[in-house]
């Protein structure tokens, strides 16, 4: 019996897979538990559709990072910290901090989780800063520290 799985079945398939079963298996588990439906063509369509969908949305959410990305180039945002002897700062800039002097600078909404920081900012200057919009794209920030005077 063809059926189309409605969720992950471990040793049988992903969401999305039609996979070939036998009745029993399909009558008494996986039909019940409504981890999958038959194959039947009007599923079937509406499972080309729904995956037609899911492309079209993937699509989009990948220009709109990529546009979002390119806006984020041009823009910088300015953090001032009490300095030491050398320029170098008491403590360090965090991703919280960019993030937050993000929202209050540039009234933009990005979270810290997508900061990418390889180490901690301890000097002054500007320095670009990855941010992670996609999977498949990364913009740049530029983040200007500053001496508190």
């Amino acid at each position: 019996m063809k059926v189309i799985l409605l969720q992950d079945v471990k040793s049988l398939g992903k969401k999305g897979d039609i996979v070939n079963v036998s009745d029993g298996y399909a009558r008494n588990m996986l039909l019940p538990q409504k981890l999958g439906v038959l194959a039947t063509p009007k599923n079937l369509n509406d499972l080309k559709l729904q995956k037609a969908n899911e492309e079209k949305i993937a699509k989009e959410n990948l220009e709109a990072a990529r546009a979002f990305a390119k806006d984020l180039e041009s823009k910088q945002i300015v953090l001032t910290l009490k300095v030491g002897e050398g320029g170098r700062l008491f403590g360090s800039v965090t991703t919280k901090e960019i993030s937050e002097a993000v929202k209050s600078q540039l009234n933009l909404d990005i979270d810290k989780k997508k900061i990418v920081l390889a180490s901690p900012i301890k000097t002054l200057g500007v320095t670009d800063v990855p941010v992670r919009l996609h999977p498949k794209v990364t913009g740049s920030l530029k983040v200007w520290v500053k001496e508190e005077s």
